[in-house]
């Protein structure tokens, strides 16, 4: 159901851009409102799954100098770490 997804896909821009600190309403917030529009239904299933995680965590994970190969969430926080150019390859 189209209209479904595009409440999904406000929901999602709206909890990435108000996570509870700033840090995390730029890294999240920003790439949410460039990419949730473009997300099919899995895409945005696996960033709404993200999104349910602790702050800390992803922070760590999309700021760490340490590698996330093997990690759940690898492509997803690949993707976020290129965005905000911050990818180590």
């Amino acid at each position: 159901m189209a209209d479904d997804i595009e409440i999904r896909r406000r929901r999602a821009i709206y909890r990435a851009l108000h996570r509870g600190t700033r840090e995390m309403d730029w890294l999240l917030g920003r790439y949410a409102e460039a990419h949730v529009a473009a997300m099919d239904a899995p895409q945005l299933a696996r960033f709404e799954q993200l999104l349910a995680l602790p702050d800390p965590e992803i922070q760590r994970w999309i700021m760490g100098p340490e590698a996330v190969e093997g990690l759940e969430f690898a492509p997803e926080i690949a993707t976020l770490r290129a965005y905000h150019a911050l990818d180590r390859s």
